[in-house]
């Protein structure tokens, strides 16, 4: 090889590189951005869950109530 073709195949791979450096700060900057969403969705979810957690204690209270009051002795039975 001569060195007229040697240098527009460096030319190519000097671009190929380039391009290549380029992808790979787009596709850390998509990760990083990735990362901070799921961390919110995370963080989101715990969140739901102890809302839902919450409400379910207090659906079993309210059912524990209303379970007490039907078996109050002198009370009506709504059944009968």
């Amino acid at each position: 090889m001569d060195e007229r073709q040697l240098s527009p195949a460096i030319a190519q791979l000097h671009e190929r590189v380039e391009r290549l450096l380029l992808r790979h700060t787009e596709l850390q900057r998509t990760n990083a951005m990735l990362t901070e969403r799921l961390q919110g969705m995370e963080a989101e979810r715990v969140q739901l869950r102890q809302r839902l957690q919450d409400a379910t204690q207090r659906i079993d209270k309210l059912l524990l109530r209303l379970d007490q009051t039907h078996s109050i002795p002198g009370t009506p039975d709504t059944q009968a």
